[in-house]
């Protein structure tokens, strides 16, 4: 087994965020230590996956939210090494469901709480520091990782990439989807609450991190006016966020666009820790901008 995960600790009790099975995968990278977990969550095992660099000293935890739902959007390792590479203890929840865990996914409903319950066992390693932990959502894991910052303790900045804020607003764009949203969610005016329960937009005055709204323009899977009825929202509870909005962009980046963007995204993130940390959000200063496409 190798060194980083076997500091992680099984537990044979159901606990939220215990940990029941390491899986130790090759390293996907030089230096970078990759391995399965399963955990428990509401009293299920789920799993996820978590990568970190080799490092004697603790590190700063990320939790990536995936985006889709099921084996649409499912967490890509290459996504996490990306991450891990940067100097992060990362870890990815699967949702229930998914890679043989049990339960069954219902798109930001109680799957919820494998996001939270995957910051609690990410957090609890010894590999990892005892800070709040930043999140980035992509897609519909953007609802996730801001459901998260409402509802979650140990959190700090939250990216939401291509995300979606507005449950209604994907009903309306997005008619390949209607019939899977009827179907995990409800029918959206006879469960209307089921939707505003998972639309940002709609409680944006509890969302408790500072935000990056990260967006290109001209996407075609999450339309670009999620961002705006993000960044509206956030402004109007007077919450902390900077929106970047890169011109021509769709919803996923060229690879060497997409690594300027995630340098763009650390900067920020270090910047927003470091306000957090002095207790400088009461006033915040807000961003917003187009960034010109690189081709």
């Amino acid at each position: 087994m190798k060194e980083g995960a076997s500091r992680m600790e099984t537990n044979t009790e159901r606990a939220d965020g215990a940990v029941e099975h390491i899986e130790p995968l090759p390293d996907p990278a030089p230096g970078i230590r990759l391995a399965k977990v399963t955990y428990y969550s509401q009293g299920l095992r789920v799993k996820g996956y978590w990568a970190a660099p080799e490092s004697e000293q603790p590190l700063p935890g990320l939790v990536y939210c995936r985006g889709g739902i099921r084996n649409v959007g499912m967490v890509r390792v290459a996504r996490i090494v990306t991450l891990a590479r940067r100097g992060y203890a990362v870890f990815a929840p699967f949702y229930r469901g998914n890679d043989g865990g049990e339960g069954r996914e219902d798109f930001g409903g109680e799957d919820r709480h494998d996001l939270y319950n995957g910051i609690r066992l990410l957090r609890g390693l010894p590999g990892t520091k005892p800070d709040p932990v930043m999140l980035i959502g992509f897609s519909r894991g953007a609802l996730m990782a801001l459901l998260a910052a409402k509802e979650c303790e140990g959190v700090g900045p939250v990216v939401v990439w291509g995300g979606v804020s507005d449950l209604l607003l994907t009903y309306e764009e997005r008619i390949d989807l209607r019939r899977m949203l009827k179907r995990v969610v409800g029918h959206p005016k006879k469960d209307r609450d089921r939707y505003e329960t998972r639309s940002p937009v709609c409680w944006a005055e509890h969302i408790r991190s500072p935000v990056l709204i990260v967006h290109g323009s001209v996407d075609e899977h999450v339309g670009v006016e999620h961002a705006h009825r993000l960044a509206k929202a956030l402004e109007a509870a007077d919450k902390p966020y900077t929106m970047h909005l890169y011109e021509g962009r769709g919803h996923v980046f060229p690879r060497e666009e997409d690594d300027r963007v995630l340098d763009s995204i650390f900067e920020w993130a270090a910047a927003a820790k470091e306000r957090q940390s002095g207790g400088k959000d009461e006033n915040p200063v807000r961003m917003t901008g187009e960034v010109p496409a690189k081709d």
